[in-house]
């Protein structure tokens, strides 16, 4: 009995020096791990294994150069032989004070104030006639033999290689010789203090309500002066050689201008030497088509103002 009574209190107390040496034991190895970790800390060397992909996911983030795309949307205008190019970019220099620039032959792509390398890259296709840069879209146009099925191709490539590779679209330069290229002027629908009451109001409509429609067929308008109640303007861009060209002045552009403006009498085209030779060759092949269909035939320009309405 002695025996068993001496036997519990040693096992007890071996239990307890147990349990008092384990928190011991590893408290020690928690402090010594402790202390690795803080020497290795001005090493900058981390516990943690590093990545294995590390390497490879640095090397994706990085995308070579010449995958970088651009989309470009193209728009149909009036004119079926000119096209609307918006490449989501920026076309005119804000710098300029024009709102567009327009190329009608080679020689102007490369001569002051405003050349222009892509201008000319399109103006070397076969069937390209000009160039209209407007503020965010370009329009090309065609002759009428050319098929856009062979063109539009090598215009989305020029478009493309111009915008990609970071070439400037427009240079502006001086034009010191004066000879060649166009003359820099500023928008004519601005503001100018020497205008009258009238042309003030003539402008701010054209440049809110009429600009803007015409800037969608990809073309614009030019204010060439007021004079005895008519207004002169000049179409452009796609506009300008198309065949409702003067149906627009007359039924859209005239009759708003005559509703707001009760000075306003009419709206006279103006045109340059090369369209009013166009125009005329157009007439007489108008007249000679109408000769051969006879009075009943239906017209070709549709409108009150065409060369059909017209009495002969």
């Amino acid at each position: 009995m002695s025996s068993k009574r001496v036997f519990r209190p040693a096992a007890a107390l071996l239990s307890a020096t147990t349990r008092r040496a384990q928190p011991a034991t590893n408290g020690r190895l928690y402090e010594a791990a402790r202390q690795t970790q803080i020497s290795l800390r001005p090493l900058s060397i981390s516990a943690r294994p590093r990545p294995v992909l590390r390497t490879t996911s640095t090397s994706s983030t990085v995308a070579p150069r010449s995958a970088r795309s651009i989309f470009i949307q193209t728009d149909s205008t009036p004119n079926p032989d000119a096209l609307k190019f918006l490449p989501n970019h920026k076309v005119v220099p804000s710098e300029i004070s024009t709102p567009f620039i327009e190329y009608l032959n080679p020689r102007s792509t490369i001569a002051p104030p405003y050349p222009s390398p892509l201008a000319a890259e399109l103006m070397n296709i076969d069937g390209v006639t000009s160039v209209f840069y407007g503020p965010e879209f370009i329009t090309v146009t065609k002759s009428p033999d050319a098929n856009w099925v062979h063109i539009k191709p090598e215009i989305f490539s020029l478009i493309t290689e111009a915008i990609t590779s970071g070439q400037e679209l427009v240079t502006v330069t001086k034009n010191d010789s004066g000879e060649g290229g166009q003359e820099a002027e500023e928008d004519s629908l601005s503001y100018n203090e020497n205008d009258s009451e009238v042309v003030g109001m003539i402008k701010e409509l054209l440049e809110t309500r009429i600009r803007p429609s015409i800037q969608e067929d990809g073309g614009d308008i030019e204010f060439r002066g007021f004079e005895d109640g008519y207004v002169r303007l000049k179409l452009r861009g796609a506009c300008r050689t198309c065949d409702s060209s003067t149906v627009t002045l007359k039924n859209g552009i005239e009759g708003m201008l005559m509703h707001y403006i009760e000075e306003v009498k009419g709206v006279h085209q103006v045109m340059d030497q090369e369209e009013e030779i166009a125009m005329q060759e157009f007439a007489k092949f108008e007249e000679k088509l109408r000769a051969q269909k006879g009075p009943d035939a239906a017209p070709t320009t549709p409108g009150k103002d065409s060369l059909d309405s017209v009495p002969g």
